[in-house]
């Protein structure tokens, strides 16, 4: 390709580091979608021929159908997919092939297949969230009035129900389509016609190009064009918030599927046994899953790296924008696979839940709301009043619940006899209605809603 400019070839070494086609070959389906476009483009404006442009269109038919039947044969003097796809359409047309690459560069070629790539890549991670969504919420209607512990610092904190704990993932996940939702509006601009980094003096119809290939527009300054790397950002980063979100029910999950807490049975279909413990049922999906999310980051830091001091417009280490974007997708779509079977499979042992739901006197800040809202008592003295009631049940070894009204009295005069209907699992789940609270009421509000913005049936 340099024979015009250089007298001999690249060293081995030079051939190995310069080549990007292991990576950029999963690219092949957009360059060729760009190309096309490309080429309606030049024969429209008359730029090339009618005839050259159809020989090109046909050779490039060809060269896809090779590419889905046997894939690419990598070949690093042709360094990267542009070059092997107008190799072998010299190959299969002859010189009109050279037309091919008139009024544009491969800066900009990459900057568009790329494009295309991550827009593709966004609509499958959409899908992957939307399948998980409705997954929890199945799980969640099911499960509206089961209570659980709910948890601060690992600790139990007050009554949940199971149906609520799986909402708040749904919410999670809601925020994380939201995200590579924005990411897609703003790579939604097309860099074909910019060429190499200062435009071109042929007379495009770039409007044209970014229309065949469902951009909104085409992008406005060439520089930033083909240099832009931000669209691979914005999806590491969006990658990297959904790979925590996942991360973290994988914890839960393997938390709960340990014997201390005994709130889950993972299905078959997602544990594994042990080569010497008969008796094992590891949860290794959601370990996996844990521990992909730190390899996502990983990807997220390597491309921020890369990117943070290159002066414009293109230079070769953005060659290395590719890998960390597969890998990262990659390992999205896998783990979002596997918590929605995961979510969708296992069995929630529900009654072990409830027996755990008031332990660590749980229900103690129902009483305190109770002096409240009964006795008028501001609430920071009914919580020093509480903190009393807490240590005298754990000084007889019991719960709130088994305190009786002398006691109560005594501790203070204003916990009269119906205080102890405030201690209760039922009532505290019940009462608690404001917005996006843990009511069963409250939790059926949200299910519905979220089954209607997903359209899923009854």
């Amino acid at each position: 390709m340099w024979g015009g400019r250089f007298a001999g070839g690249p060293s081995a070494v030079m051939r190995e580091i310069n080549a990007s086609i292991p990576a950029d070959k999963r690219l092949w389906r957009q360059d060729i979608a760009a190309s096309r476009a490309h080429a309606r483009m030049l024969v429209a404006q008359g730029i090339i021929s009618s005839a050259d442009g159809e020989a090109i269109l046909g050779g490039l038919d060809t060269i896809a159908r090779e590419y889905a039947e046997r894939g690419i044969v990598e070949d690093f003097a042709l360094e990267d997919i542009h070059m092997h796809v107008e190799a072998r359409l010299t190959e299969l047309i002859g010189e009109a092939a050279g037309r091919l690459h008139t009024a544009r560069s491969r800066n900009d070629q990459v900057a568009t297949d790329f494009r295309l790539w991550v827009r593709d890549a966004i609509d499958q991670v959409d899908a992957g969230i939307s399948a998980f969504q409705r997954a929890l919420v199945a799980r969640a209607d099911e499960h509206a009035a089961a209570p659980m512990p709910g948890f601060t610092h690992l600790q139990a904190a007050q009554p949940v129900t199971l149906g609520h704990h799986l909402m708040a993932y749904y919410e999670m996940a809601a925020r994380d389509r939201s995200r590579f939702a924005d990411a897609r509006v703003r790579l939604n601009r097309c860099p074909l016609g910019s060429a190499a980094l200062a435009g071109t003096s042929f007379p495009l119809d770039r409007a044209a190009v970014a229309s065949e290939l469902g951009f909104d527009a085409p992008t406005d300054n060439s520089l930033d064009a083909v240099s832009d790397r931000d669209f691979a950002l914005d999806f590491l980063m969006a990658a990297t918030q959904t790979s925590l979100h996942l991360s973290r029910l994988a914890e839960e999950m393997i938390i709960w599927a340990s014997q201390p807490y005994g709130f889950v049975t993972l299905s078959d279909s997602f544990s594994t046994g042990s080569s010497i413990m008969p008796q094992k049922r590891n949860p290794d999906a959601a370990e996996l899953v844990r521990g992909h999310s730190g390899r996502i980051a990983g990807c997220m830091t390597a491309l921020v790296m890369t990117m943070k001091g290159l002066p414009l417009a293109y230079a070769k280490d953005m060659q290395d924008d590719k890998p960390p974007v597969f890998e990262a997708y990659d390992l999205l779509a896998l783990s979002l696979a596997a918590m929605t079977g995961m979510v969708a499979e296992c069995t929630f042992e529900t009654a072990r839940m409830a027996e755990m739901a008031t332990t660590g006197h749980a229900t103690a800040t129902d009483l305190a709301d109770w002096l409240v809202r009964e006795a008028g008592v501001p609430f920071r003295e009914a919580h020093h009043i509480v903190g009393r009631v807490v240590r005298a049940a754990e000084e007889r070894g019991g719960t709130l619940e088994q305190l009786d009204a002398e006691t109560l009295a005594a501790i203070d005069t204003r916990l009269t006899g119906s205080a102890r209907d405030a201690l209760g699992l039922a009532g505290s789940l019940a009462s608690r209605t404001s917005h996006g609270g843990t009511a069963p009421s409250e939790v059926a509000k949200r299910v519905a809603q979220a089954r209607e913005a997903l359209g899923m049936e009854r």
